[in-house]
């Protein structure tokens, strides 16, 4: 860090502009990514823990913050009337993209419908994946997103990071899936606590794991076809 002014400031490619341009955004945090859409791209960690405290106020819950006016949200210790609407704004653009997605992408039916749609992000991959697939209530596809990537032979998914991604969807439910590069179809002893804990984790929070797909590229194994889905 830097002392300049009597303000502490991030060193250059800590800062949240710099960082989304040169990771994307999926690599900020949630309070990086508000920093930016609270229009401020100086090099002040104040900036940044303005951010902070606001998440914090709404208990990191980012429907809360969707589902306000921008009055209220210019109500918010901290927060001017100018950024109030950029915020407004960008809520509202969020759930525009979730309702085109959910007119134009897929309603799921059988597990094939998965496989397929995954497969083209999967095929010929020298490592795994692991994928979240976020659908509404009528179990059409909000969002498609993948959460981790390993080395030949694994992958690692943290449930906290599933059901994260699942709430920012406003998911009903979801379906997981990794792929496994040497074709095997079957599922390893963790593919099963793996299993085992994220259904535990969408029981807790309402949002239940329709299924868990095994894919090759030459098939897949269905968690649910074969009767395994058992919390």
């Amino acid at each position: 860090m830097k002392v300049h002014d009597n303000l502490c400031l991030l060193a250059p490619d800590e800062r949240p502009g710099q960082k989304l341009m040169s990771k994307g955004p999926q690599g900020l945090s949630d309070a990086e990514l508000l920093t930016l859409l609270l229009g401020s791209h100086a090099p002040d960690e104040r900036q940044l823990l303005l951010a902070r405290t606001i998440l914090h106020s709404l208990n990191h819950d980012w429907q809360t913050l969707g589902a306000m006016k921008w009055q209220e949200m210019a109500g918010i210790q901290g927060i001017t009337r100018k950024q109030a609407v950029t915020l407004a704004a960008a809520c509202e653009l969020a759930r525009r993209k979730i309702s085109s997605q959910s007119k134009r992408l897929p309603v799921i039916r059988h597990s094939r419908d998965v496989y397929e749609r995954l497969l083209e992000f999967m095929w010929n991959l020298p490592h795994e994946e692991f994928w979240v697939v976020s659908m509404s209530r009528a179990n059409r596809v909000i969002s498609l997103d993948k959460i981790s990537e390993g080395g030949l032979s694994a992958t690692i998914a943290d449930p906290k990071k599933v059901f994260r991604i699942a709430l920012m969807n406003n998911a009903a439910s979801i379906i997981v899936a990794h792929n496994h590069p040497s074709g095997n179809l079957e599922p390893s002893k963790e593919d099963d606590a793996l299993t085992k804990r994220l259904l535990q984790s969408g029981q807790t929070l309402e949002c239940p794991v329709l299924d868990h797909l095994i894919v090759t590229d030459h098939g897949y194994y269905s968690y649910t076809d074969e009767g395994m889905l058992k919390p």
